[in-house]
């Protein structure tokens, strides 16, 4: 297997770690815990649970039975996902699953229908087949051990995890197990359990000289040289805009090989080992030696002249590890977010809710769709409103669904980019109705949002360009963080075969059919381009299926916000049109020459064919056809002899006629 330098597609990722002027001094930088809310989420997958034991004792009892301990550093803003599949002889024994979690939100699968969960978890409704009863309370992991082997007879496997994101659990029972389950520190529960579990403990520091947002994200992986891992999958997630201004360095041993999923993420990176990118994935690209120490890691992101440790993670050996990057607020404090309490009957609507986080903000609109089935933990809800409660969601059988302006319906904006507003919830109780209200914030993007419109009132987005008809297009974002020099630099039309087409520079024309349109009023909070544009293709010309609309909007100082927006090209008819946005005159289409020259193919191969079938039909008639008549027998009896072909007999009426 060789190793290839990056490919070109990957230098300007890479460029700007060869050459930094002025690096940082690592000195006066002192990791410590985050104390806000972390920049990243990190989570990895592991068999190795804190404490857990497995036995045989449960071989003699009627069920095999699986005790979950779930432990957490916080309240948990996620639903803990639980799965259960059967061995390779299938669902053979009655199961039981112990599940103790009494601060989450729980989802639980399983392919063995006669599996029996014991839980003191709030089951989502994705978890209602199941079947399920309450857990007792039970104060310690050895009570509740007690309580199960005495309720069961044994117990097939213990595992106690902290912070778990997802837990597979893979049934089955082994003879070779000890007789009793005992606890044991740093347990190995590869055999029947993989879980991906969040970490915590990452730390940040940026130097004492810090200025600007260039932040580093560092995960060191833990030196075990026994660990039978060779590859580790990473997959990165990121603001849907632009991440140019971070790094991201994984240190690790020289032997191991890295698969990064970037997922679209612009993020510079250094990686030890060897690494694929997805993107090209028969390529193995060689990585450097970084150093295996705390401050060497460091002094590394100093020297690509990068000042802000936003993070830095040190954790096991993983075959997979998933790292999201949040908005890049290191410098300043980010507001807070409501705690979603322990659920009770009270408290579950906003544990729910906010858990749920149905809400999704554009730069200018708010949108709330939500599952009737992940509201079954809520009896009865009859409707749903915003602050204002002229804002109704709308609502079928399966779904409520929302849609408003920013401006309205009593959302508040902040200059954090955040949207503020209350759900309320309306319950019924017997014949009375009780509301609920819950607030919550909704993080508006930024990013640059494109957008195509079929008329000039700019309503009503579409994804569907038709050619010959005028489309308006609009690009805007918030601008409360950025200067007043944020600028539409350019916008294109790029369709398969043909050569990109210029439509706006500098939020300049630059082309006949196109215009710039002016800025709509009201719009303070945000910049907004408009321009509108005609997609023609030249007579003989090839009409393509899909196009891409592509815009990048900027400051002076080379930040780039880019877009793109996927369209359907429909092609109703095709007038002559001298004036057009269309492709360059190399791929216009055949000429006359061309033209003529097939059609006088065509009529050439049309002659050879109908001679070729007459020569068929004439040498395939039948013979008595094809015979002359002979000149001794009169014309009577030539003919009567023709008119008696087929027949075997004849008639003595017909004898003494012809004598």
């Amino acid at each position: 297997m060789c190793l290839r330098s990056p490919p070109p597609l990957l230098l300007p990722l890479l460029l700007p770690l060869l050459a930094r002027p002025d690096p940082v001094p690592a000195e006066g930088c002192d990791l410590r815990p985050v104390a806000a809310e972390p920049p990243v989420t990190l989570s990895y997958s592991t068999g190795t649970v804190p404490w857990g034991c497995v036995s045989s004792s449960s071989l003699h009892s009627a069920n095999e039975v699986h005790v979950l301990g779930v432990q957490w550093s916080k309240v948990p803003a996620v639903v803990l996902k639980v799965s259960v599949t059967p061995p390779a002889s299938g669902c053979a024994r009655p199961a039981v699953l112990v599940l103790q979690c009494s601060r989450c939100l729980a989802s639980i699968t399983s392919l063995c229908p006669d599996l029996l969960v014991l839980t003191d978890a709030t089951l989502s409704p994705g978890s209602t087949t199941v079947p399920h009863r309450e857990l007792p309370a039970a104060a310690s992991k050895g009570q509740l051990l007690d309580w199960a082997r005495g309720t069961y007879g044994g117990i097939t496997s213990y595992s106690e995890l902290r912070d778990p994101r997802a837990i597979h659990l893979r049934l089955g029972e082994d003879a070779r197990s000890p007789p009793d389950c005992i606890p044991q520190e740093r347990f190995n529960a590869a055999p029947h359990l993989d879980a991906e579990v969040f970490f915590h403990g990452m730390r940040g520091c940026a130097s004492g000289s810090a200025h600007g947002s260039r932040a580093a994200h560092i995960i060191r992986l833990q030196p075990e040289h026994s660990s039978p891992v060779t590859e580790v999958n990473l997959s990165l997630s990121c603001p849907e805009r632009v991440v140019s201004n971070q790094i991201l360095i994984l240190q690790s041993r020289a032997n191991l090989t890295w698969f990064l999923s970037l997922n679209g993420c612009h993020i510079q990176f250094l990686v030890s080992g060897t690494y694929k990118i997805t993107s090209f994935l028969t390529h193995l690209f060689s990585g450097e030696l970084l150093p295996d120490t705390e401050q060497g890691l460091v002094a590394k992101a100093f020297e690509k002249n990068y000042s802000i440790i936003a993070s830095y993670s040190t954790i096991p050996i993983s075959p997979r590890i998933t790292l999201e990057i949040q908005e890049h607020e290191v410098l300043r404090k980010p507001p807070a977010t409501p705690t979603p309490p322990a659920p009770t009957s009270d408290t579950l609507p906003h544990v729910l809710l906010l858990m749920l986080q149905p809400w999704k903000c554009t730069d200018d609109t708010m949108e709330i769709i939500i599952a009737r089935s992940h509201l079954e933990p809520i009896k009865d809800v009859v409707n749903i409103t915003l602050r204002d409660i002229s804002c109704q969601a709308e609502k079928n059988a399966t779904h409520f669904m929302l849609r408003t302006p920013l401006s309205h319906c009593g959302t508040s904006l902040e200059s954090q980019g955040n949207a503020k507003n209350e759900l309320i919830l309306s319950l019924s109780k017997g014949s009375a109705l009780r509301s609920v209200r819950v607030a919550f914030q909704c993080q508006i993007p930024r990013e640059l949002f494109l957008r195509l419109f079929p008329t000039a009132a700019f309503e009503a987005p579409q994804t569907e360009l038709e050619v010959n008809k005028e489309a308006f297009v609009q690009a805007s974002m918030r601008w409360d963080d950025y200067p007043a020099d944020l600028q539409l630099k350019e916008c294109w039309l790029v369709a398969p075969g043909t050569e990109p087409l210029l439509l706006v520079q500098a939020n300049k024309a630059q082309s006949s059919s196109v215009a710039v349109l002016e800025e709509p009023p009201g719009s303070r909070a945000r910049k907004v381009w408009r321009f509108r544009f005609t997609y023609a293709v030249p007579e003989g010309g090839h009409v393509p299926f899909s196009a891409t609309l592509k815009c990048k909007a900027g400051l002076q100082n080379n930040t780039i916000f880019e877009k793109v927006l996927e369209v359907t090209v429909k092609d109703v008819w095709r007038p002559p049109n001298t004036s057009c946005v269309c492709p360059p005159a190399a791929d216009r289409g055949l000429g006359l020459a061309a033209v003529l020259g097939i059609t006088f193919g065509a009529f050439l191969i049309g002659a050879l064919l109908t001679a070729g079938l007459w020569y068929i039909y004439s040498h395939t008639r039948p013979i008595s056809k094809l015979q002359p008549v002979s000149t001794t027998a009169p014309a009577s009896e030539s003919s009567s002899t023709n008119h008696s072909i087929g027949s075997t007999q004849s008639t003595p009426c017909s004898t003494s006629s012809m004598a």
